[in-house]
C-alpha cells in the first residue's frame, strides 16, 4: 500500500478519537504480529471504533480513498487472516464488547463483535444457559473472530460450527452501508441468506459488528473420560457405540496420537493412565436432564468387553476434568519446544480419518526422513489437525521452507478422500495459493463474483481467501 498521509491520519483519528488511534510503532506491533510467528505485518495505523457508526464512518472514509481496511478480533487466528501484511489499516473490534440483549423466551443473546468468547460463555451462564462455542484460545479470541472464520472447536460434534450458531448478523459493507440483520427468528424464508455470505468470509467482503447467537439449556451434568487404546480404527468403532449408548449427549469425541500426549506431558501435564497407549481418546458427555455417569460407564465397558480400549479413567471431580481437558488443549503450545511443525486443519468423512492418518504418516516421513506427524482432533466431526514437527536436530527454517511441499503432499490424500483443507481455521493467507487446485472451478467463479459486488474496490482485507481480485 502507498504510504498514509498524515491529513489521511488525522480523518481517520477524528472519526473514533485521538485515544484510539494508534500509531506508535511500539503500541502498533501487538496489531502485526500473530502466535505463530508466521506472518509478520505491517500498518500506519490502528483503529479501535467503539461503535457501528464508527466502523461506518470508517469504511466510507476508506471507500472514498481507496485505502485498504483489515479488520481485526482477537488476533488469535491460526492462517494470517488477521495481519496487515502490506501496510493497510488495521480496524480492531476490541472495543465494541457489549452485551446488547438477552431473550430467553427465545433462546438468544446478542452481542457485539468485539467480546472476548469466554465473556459469551459467561453471560449465557449467568442467564442459565449455554454458549456452546469452545476454543483453546476462548480467553482472548472474539465473537467477530470466530464467526468470520466459522470456528469450531471440541463441542462440534453436538453444536455445530459458529455458524451453526448464529442466528442472525449485523455487517458494515466496505462502502459504509450497514447491513441491519439481527434477526432472532429460526425461521424466515425471506429470500436468500444474506447472513451466510459472511460467516466464514474472514472480513473480505465486510465487517461483523454484532450477531444473535444461540443458547441452550446449561447443562446438569457433564463426564468426562479418558482412552487407551491400540489404533484409530478401535476409535472409530468406540465412537459408534458412544453414539449408540449416549445419542445427543455425547458432546465431544478427540482423538490424540501418543506422541502429542507425549508432549503435553513434557510440557508439565499429567498422563492420566499408568501406561504408555499408541492412541488415547478424550470423551466427553453433557445432558441437561440428567445424570450421565452410568452412559459413560457404559460405552467403557462395551468398549472393554470388544477389546477396544485397553485402559480408561473417569474424572471423579472438576480438577479432574479441567486436567484432562488441559492435557488436551495444550498439544499445540507444548509443540514448540520441539521446534518447527508444519499444521494442517484439515477434515475427511469420518469413516476415512484412520486411512487419512496412515496414509499421510507414510507420505510424509517419505518425504521428510525422521518428520514427526502429530495427528490430533476431533474425530467426531472427522477434524484433525495434522500437524508434522521437524526431525530431532534439523534445521528449523529448512524445514519450514518446506510448507508447501508438505502440504502438496497431505492435501492429494484429503482431495483423494473427499475431504477439505480447511477444516475449522479458515483461509486467510496460508492457503490461499492452494484454494483454486482444490475448489470447483464455479465456486472460485461465485465467489469472485461475490467480492466484486460487494467490495469493487477490493479494499477489504486484500489479499485474503481469494489471492487475486480483477478490478472491474
Amino acid at each position: 500500500m502507498p504510504p498514509l498521509s498524515a491529513d489521511m491520519i488525522a480523518r481517520f483519528k477524528t472519526i473514533v478519537g485521538d485515544k484510539y488511534a494508534v500509531t506508535d510503532p511500539t503500541d502498533v506491533a501487538p496489531y502485526v504480529t500473530e502466535d505463530r510467528n508466521l506472518f509478520h505485518g505491517r500498518s500506519p495505523l490502528v483503529l479501535r471504533p467503539g461503535s457501528t457508526a464508527e466502523v461506518a464512518a470508517i469504511c466510507q472514509l476508506a471507500t472514498a480513498a481507496r485505502i485498504a481496511l483489515v479488520p481485526q478480533g482477537g488476533n488469535t487466528g491460526l492462517v494470517g487472516g488477521q495481519t496487515p501484511l502490506n501496510g493497510e489499516v488495521v480496524v480492531s473490534l476490541q472495543r465494541m464488547d457489549k452485551l446488547r440483549d438477552i431473550d430467553l423466551a427465545s433462546n438468544t443473546m446478542t452481542v457485539e463483535a468485539g467480546m472476548i468468547l469466554q465473556n459469551a460463555q459467561g453471560h449465557a451462564a449467568d442467564a442459565d444457559r449455554l454458549f456452546p462455542l469452545s476454543l483453546g484460545a476462548q480467553g482472548s479470541c472474539t465473537i467477530g473472530g470466530n464467526l468470520s472464520t466459522n470456528a469450531g472447536g471440541t463441542a462440534a460434534l453436538a453444536y455445530g460450527l459458529a455458524r451453526d450458531m448464529a442466528l442472525g448478523l449485523e455487517v458494515v459493507l466496505a462502502d459504509g452501508r450497514i447491513l441491519n440483520g439481527l434477526s432472532k427468528l429460526k425461521k424466515d424464508n425471506t429470500g436468500y441468506d444474506l447472513r451466510d455470505l459472511f460467516i466464514g468470509a474472514e472480513g473480505t467482503l465486510g465487517i461483523i459488528t454484532a450477531a444473535t447467537l444461540k443458547l441452550f439449556p446449561k447443562p446438569r451434568a457433564v463426564e468426562t473420560g479418558f482412552v487407551g487404546l491400540k489404533s484409530p480404527e478401535d476409535a472409530l468403532k468406540l465412537l459408534d457405540i458412544a453414539r449408540s449408548e449416549a445419542a445427543g449427549a455425547l458432546t465431544s469425541f478427540e482423538l490424540i496420537a501418543d506422541i502429542a500426549v507425549r508432549f503435553s506431558v513434557a510440557l508439565g501435564n499429567r498422563d492420566p493412565l499408568q501406561s504408555k497407549h499408541d492412541w488415547y481418546v478424550l470423551i466427553e458427555l453433557s445432558s441437561s436432564r440428567a445424570d450421565c455417569r452410568d452412559t459413560l460407564e457404559a460405552i467403557l465397558s462395551r468398549g472393554l468387553e470388544e477389546a477396544l480400549i485397553d485402559d480408561a479413567v473417569m474424572a471423579e471431580n472438576l480438577s479432574q476434568r479441567a486436567a484432562l481437558w488441559k492435557l488436551r488443549e495444550e498439544i499445540s503450545p507444548a509443540q514448540k519446544p520441539e521446534g518447527g511443525s508444519i499444521k494442517h486443519d484439515v477434515s475427511v468423512p469420518v469413516a476415512a480419518v484412520p486411512a487419512f492418518i496412515a496414509d499421510a504418516n507414510e507420505a510424509v516421513v517419505k518425504l521428510i526422513p525422521g518428520a514427526r506427524p502429530v495427528p490430533f482432533g476431533h474425530l467426531g466431526d472427522g477434524n484433525i489437525h495434522y500437524n508434522i514437527s521437524q526431525p530431532v536436530g534439523a534445521d528449523t527454517a529448512a524445514f519450514l521452507a518446506r510448507w508447501h511441499e508438505v502440504n502438496a503432499v497431505v492435501f492429494a490424500i484429503v482431495m483423494k478422500m473427499g475431504g477439505s483443507i480447511s477444516a475449522e481455521h479458515g483461509i486467510g493467507l496460508l492457503k490461499a495459493a492452494e484454494l483454486p487446485g482444490v475448489k470447483d472451478p464455479v465456486a472460485m467463479q461465485l465467489m469472485r463474483s461475490l467480492k466484486t459486488m460487494l467490495d469493487p474496490l477490493g479494499i477489504m482485507n486484500p489479499g485474503k481467501v481469494l489471492l487475486a481480485h480483477p478490478h472491474p
